[in-house]
């Protein structure tokens, strides 16, 4: 399980929720509804930190809650 904040809200224009990882740059998933939005989100939580590693970038450390939102 990872412990980055995903911030999940219904996006009118798509028709989907949209599920955002800010501490990720441009890690983001949707789904039909919220539950699969936030599996999605898990999984390219997974990818991208993956991605990362195999370009040899840092992988940034959850911070938890944060003060914007």
């Amino acid at each position: 399980m990872f412990r980055y904040e995903i911030i999940i809200y219904w996006s009118e224009e798509d028709g989907f929720y949209v599920a955002e990882v800010p501490e990720l740059p441009g890690c983001m998933a949707d789904g039909a509804t919220y539950e699969d939005a936030l599996r999605n989100a898990e999984t390219v939580i997974a990818e991208w930190i993956e991605a990362a590693k195999g370009m040899g970038r840092d992988i940034p450390v959850p911070k938890g809650k944060l003060n914007y939102a």
